[in-house]
């Protein structure tokens, strides 16, 4: 059997739609990418939201719209894909690591203050595998200091924390929409803000800093090319409105993977805080023990024709990160010690119950050979 690490769901309603697009003679900057930008926004509960052509190039659009620039720093987690820190180098600024919970794996907020100094501009949580972060309990920290708060939800659309959906109670918040990602656009990104200021900046930047005057070929700013394609937007708008749909699929795989992994001696499901109201899946992540060696069952997976791959090499120990600015294993040892021991595993809408047994056994079977128990 061969069991792929992730898939896109996508029906004939956006197959359809994309067709409908491509008849329809407007490929870009055209009526689909304000519609799926209202669907989100409503969604969210925010004023704004601003489609981009990635998740990466919202956050960086967000830094720049918030002022952060050289010689600036801003307090983030190792533990995350690169985008998160490569957003702040984009703009000649510094991230600076706080290590995580080694529980949620996300940014512990135990250490969020000590790492402030008078550079700190921003703190940018990360919604890790779709956990949504306690954005109102990180306020109460921010707001101490005068400090901005970027969501790097880009894993997390559709999470709830306290009844809160994520991107709404952040400065500015990022969605991704990459084929993995509960919704996908193919490529794509959006921002989402309640700040107009913000908005209307990061729409300019996203196409090369023009204006909302009218004037074709008007810029008032240096700006990039970040548009999203009507083609890609057309697709996530579609995908919104299956999006309650989706997110329960991926609710039903979790929940079956639960059941048959939660009682394997040395694996650790993931966690899911008491709070968190709604957790949408964007990957389902397990930990292994010290006493058993992740690489090894990775291994064995990948000859029973089962994807997986581990997530993340932490940020700091990147070859660039090393040296650029000296990191040095031992720096973030809860971090570290999430990156040797943690392994995404196959999960997608549509699994099916014998491809989560044939995972489960095949664990199994994995650490038997490992330490001769489970």
């Amino acid at each position: 059997m061969e069991i792929s690490l992730c898939k896109p769901d996508i029906t004939q309603r956006e197959i359809d739609a994309v067709v409908d697009v491509m008849k329809s003679g407007i490929l870009s900057i055209g009526p689909k990418i304000e519609e799926f930008e209202r669907k989100v926004a409503d969604y969210v509960g925010v004023k704004h939201a601003i489609a981009v052509n990635s998740g990466t190039s919202g956050l960086h659009l967000l830094i720049k719209a918030l002022g952060i620039k050289k010689g600036d720093e801003v307090i983030t987690t190792p533990f995350s894909f690169v985008a998160t820190a490569n957003c702040i180098l984009f703009e000649g600024a510094r991230p600076v690591f706080a290590d995580i919970d080694i529980n949620t794996l996300e940014l512990d907020m135990n250490g969020i203050e000590e790492k402030i100094t008078p550079r700190t501009k921003a703190v940018i949580p990360v919604d890790i595998f779709g956990h949504p972060y306690d954005i109102k309990s990180l306020r109460k920290i921010t707001d101490k200091y005068g400090l901005k708060i970027i969501q790097d939800a880009c894993e997390a659309l559709g999470s709830e924390y306290d009844g809160d959906k994520t991107g709404l109670l952040a400065d500015g918040a990022v969605f991704a929409f990459y084929p993995n990602k509960q919704i996908t656009t193919g490529e794509g990104g959006m921002i989402v803000t309640n700040n107009s200021e913000v908005a209307e900046l990061c729409r300019s930047y996203r196409s090369q800093g023009r204006a909302r005057t009218g004037l074709w070929l008007h810029h008032e700013r240096l700006g990039y090319n970040y548009r999203m394609s009507e083609l890609n937007a057309v697709v996530g708008s579609v995908q919104m409105d299956r999006l309650n749909e989706i997110i329960s699929k991926r609710c039903s795989v979790a929940e079956r993977y639960n059941k048959g992994l939660s009682n394997i001696k040395g694996l650790s499901i993931p966690y899911v805080s008491p709070k968190t109201t709604i957790m949408s899946w964007f990957s389902y992540v397990v930990r292994f023990d010290e006493n058993i060696n992740r690489d090894m069952v990775m291994d064995y997976l990948r000859s029973k024709g089962i994807g997986c791959k581990p997530y993340f090499t932490p940020i700091h120990l990147q070859p660039y990160m090393i040296e650029e600015f000296k990191y040095k294993q031992g720096d973030f040892p809860n971090a570290e010690k999430a990156g040797r021991s943690c392994l995404a595993l196959p999960f997608y809408n549509n699994m099916s119950q014998n491809e989560i047994d044939y995972v489960v056994e095949n664990i199994k079977e994995a650490i038997i050979q490992q330490v001769g128990v489970i």
